[in-house]
């Protein structure tokens, strides 16, 4: 299937600074597109930008916290403001914590909520302005654990599920206005994913053991290049996952 230029587009990509974020910036401004770059830690988005700009691509650092409202807000505002429009939002901050319920805090949950979920309806409700006026993109980072049970951490496969039937829903609804809205559902990833209580992935696993964040950086690039905007969902899974189902 042929894929679209992404020449002097806009894209704002979130949860930028490590992973799939990283990644997928990185792709966006190799095949063209000028990039708006969202996270909380700034001095990893500055080295980003800059990564951006050697490959011919405008960059643009905005810190970011996606559960935060007014952060969300400023960052559409100033990358609109910056570049004049906006073409494509890949909402991919996320956080994964705890695992039993009865062992979870609140401060946990509360946290997992408001990036996960919160974080993807702001970026949703700014975004969407400017996306009708482009006929963009909005896709989504989802889950595995956002289509499967999660029976180790049934709060964080809960963020996930809410994120699809958030896409699915919105896809219906922005469809008719030439928005398109999709998701890329990855299985594990050696990404920091975890590292807020020091287990990321990919400190655990060797690379091959793992999906890599590039892996599923070519299929968000895959999904927002389509001439007719024909990808409403992409599943990324490592070849053994359903082994012994």
């Amino acid at each position: 299937m042929p894929h679209r230029s992404l020449a002097d587009e806009v894209a704002i990509v979130t949860g930028a600074s490590s992973g799939i974020g990283r990644a997928t910036a990185r792709l966006l401004a190799e095949e063209g597109a000028n990039v708006a770059v969202a996270a909380r830690r700034e001095d990893r988005l500055e080295t980003l930008a800059e990564e951006v700009r050697e490959v011919g691509a405008e960059a643009l650092v905005v810190p970011t916290d996606v559960g935060e409202e007014s952060d969300v807000e400023a960052l559409v505002d100033e990358t609109v403001s910056r570049f004049g429009r906006l073409d494509t939002l890949v909402a991919n901050a996320g956080v994964m914590l705890g695992g039993r319920v009865e062992d979870l805090s609140t401060d946990a949950y509360t946290t997992m909520r408001r990036v996960n979920v919160d974080g993807a309806f702001y970026c949703a409700r700014a975004a969407l302005p400017h996306l009708r006026e482009t006929s963009g993109h909005l896709l989504f980072v989802g889950s595995f654990a956002g289509q499967y049970p999660r029976p180790g951490n049934p709060a964080y496969a809960a963020t996930k599920w809410w994120v699809e039937g958030f896409a699915r829903s919105l896809a219906g609804q922005a469809g008719s206005d030439g928005v398109v809205v999709s998701t890329v559902r990855p299985t594990e990833v050696r990404t920091e994913l975890g590292s807020e209580e020091g287990s990321a992935s990919r400190e655990r696993f060797d690379p091959g053991e793992m999906i890599e964040p590039e892996e599923i950086a070519e299929a968000i690039h895959f999904a927002v290049a389509q001439p007719n905007a024909a990808i409403a969902g992409i599943d990324v899974y490592r070849r053994d996952k359903f082994a012994g189902f």
